[in-house]
This record gives C-alpha cells, sequence and structure tokens, in this order.
C-alpha cells in the first residue's frame, strides 16, 4: 500500500505532541462519535464538501459533471446518490464553494512534503504527529512510509482511538516515538452508543500497548453530559492505574466540529452542547487528581 488518502496536513501544530509538529489527518474512522471534530474524516474515500455560503450560484459546475449530481437548490449543490466525487466541479469552482476532501498522496510524496519542516523539527524538539480519522485504517501505508521518517530522525507521534488489529500495530511500534491513544468513555454501551461501537478492542489495545510502550499517553475529550461523570472519571482513573499509567491529557469539547455538518453528507447530528467551560474543566481535573491521576487540561 504505497499511497493513503488524505485530507489535511496542519503545519504548526502546537498541541499533538512535543515541540513544533506537523500533523497528516488521515481518511477513514471506525468509530462515528457524536462529538467529532473532523466528520469529514468518517469516510475513506475523497468526498465532495458544499460551502453554502461562498457559491454565488453562477453554476459553472452543472456543465461538467458528467453524472448530473449538481443540484440547483438554495442550501444544497450535490446529489450525493449519484456523485462519484471526480472534483470536476471542484476543479471549475473559482469561488471555491466546491471542495475535494481528500486527497491520494504517495509515500515519497508525502516524505517530501512534510521534510520541508525538519528545521522547525530540529529546533523545538517537534516532528510529525499522523491524526484523522483513525490512521491505523491505512496502517499499510504506514508501513512503508515510517521507516522514511525514521530514516531522517524525524520523532513521530500517532494519535489513535484505539481500534485496531494489534498484528497492525506491532509492525509499526518500533517505528513509532509516542502515542497518544483516547480513552473516550469507560462503560462498553455508553461507548457504544456515542461512537458507533463498543470498547472491548480498544480496552485491550491499551492494555497491550502499555505493557510494551513506555511513551504512551491516555487521553480524553470532555464532553459535557456525556462522559464528565464522576462515575466515568473514576472508572477512567482505575483503568488507567490498573496499566501503570498516571496521567491523561483532558481535551475540551467545542463547536468547531459542528459547522462542518452542513457541508457534508454526513449522518452526524448537532449535540447542541456549548463548548466546555473552565469550571467544567477543572471539575474533571480535581476528580481526576483525587483519584491520583494527573490531568492536563487543554486549552
Amino acid at each position: 500500500m504505497d499511497s493513503a488518502i488524505i485530507f489535511d496536513i496542519q503545519r504548526f501544530s502546537l498541541h499533538d505532541g512535543p515541540g513544533i509538529r506537523t500533523t497528516v489527518f488521515f481518511k477513514g474512522c471506525p468509530l462515528h462519535c457524536a462529538w467529532c471534530q473532523n466528520p469529514e474524516s468518517w469516510k475513506d474515500k475523497p468526498e465532495i464538501a458544499f460551502y453554502e455560503h461562498l457559491c454565488r450560484r453562477c453554476f459553472h459546475c452543472l456543465p461538467v459533471c458528467e453524472e448530473k449530481a449538481i443540484v440547483q437548490s438554495v442550501d444544497r449543490r450535490v446529489d450525493y446518490a449519484k456523485c462519484t466525487s471526480c472534483g470536476r466541479c471542484a476543479d471549475t469552482c473559482v469561488e471555491e464553494a466546491l471542495r475535494v476532501v481528500g486527497r491520494e498522496w504517495t509515500v515519497d510524496g508525502l516524505v517530501e512534503e512534510l521534510v520541508k519542516d525538519v528545521d522547525y523539527f530540529a529546533d523545538s524538539g517537534g516532528g510529525v504527529t499522523l491524526s484523522g480519522g483513525e490512521p491505523m485504517r491505512q496502517s499499510g501505508f504506514l508501513e512503508i512510509f515510517l521507516p522514511e521518517l525514521k530514516n531522517r530522525l524525524i520523532h513521530v507521534n500517532i494519535e489513535t482511538c484505539g481500534l485496531f488489529a494489534w498484528r497492525q500495530m506491532e509492525k509499526i511500534l518500533p517505528l513509532l516515538d509516542l502515542v497518544f491513544f483516547d480513552l473516550k468513555i469507560m462503560a462498553g454501551d455508553a461507548h457504544a452508543e456515542f461512537t458507533g461501537l463498543g470498547n472491548e478492542l480498544i480496552l485491550e489495545n491499551f492494555t497491550k500497548l502499555s505493557r510494551t510502550m513506555e511513551n504512551l499517553q491516555a487521553r480524553m475529550p470532555v464532553i459535557p453530559g456525556v462522559n464528565d461523570s464522576r462515575e466515568n472519571i473514576v472508572a477512567t482513573a482505575g483503568f488507567l492505574k490498573m496499566n501503570h499509567r498516571d496521567s491523561i491529557h483532558c481535551l475540551p469539547y467545542h463547536t468547531m466540529g459542528e459547522a462542518k455538518i452542513p457541508r457534508l453528507n454526513t449522518p452526524q447530528k448537532s449535540l447542541g452542547l456549548k463548548s466546555a467551560e473552565t469550571a467544567a474543566l477543572n471539575r474533571v481535573k480535581a476528580l481526576f487528581e483525587k483519584e491520583e491521576v494527573e490531568a492536563i487540561l487543554y486549552e
């Protein structure tokens, strides 16, 4: 697998590992979290997004669509039942109201793009972070890609939801310097309700990584009313201590992901929540620390 579908490359990232980092967002995710900040990552393949506020209704996109998937309604432009995501409409749209989300990158092409930032990595102690979506969905690509980064002495972190086949992780683990691992909800039924799948394999993989990977960091997105209860935090802390881990990174919920929902053909719905407030995050931090687990709050 010498190519991968990437939907974004974000430079100067400061919260995806040590130093200044370049974060690569891989398309495709086995979970569909109700609070997802990147709903454009759910599907494995490229897709068309429509930015209604940019459209000036010139309809230059109409004649170039061979599938006749262009819709002339006020708030919708694509009939996704017909769309093949070929990108001809996006190429024609000078206002960029239609965009292809996801692009195929070869190993050589992605390495060439990332080595542009090696001076920033060296000066700050940074590197490359693999994010998504779920990077492990394209683990075959990682097996070829990661040795190229390691040959260039680039620090590599992976952000994972934890839902992967262990044999896939075993192949790339020696090439990783750090693993950020999400623990979203401890109760299996609630995890399935809010993410679409249970967490048995996730917890099993965390336990295995705890035994084999020193630089493993647990993280939790703090979603008000979903996973910030005392019961869930005590359970999470207990699981961490059972696996000889004494810290967790807490990521505050924010609403930026919901702005993306109308642009995409996605089943994700608005949660109707406000961004997490400082007082609520401090309460979560206090609950973890009462259980002797250090909680690091992200801004």
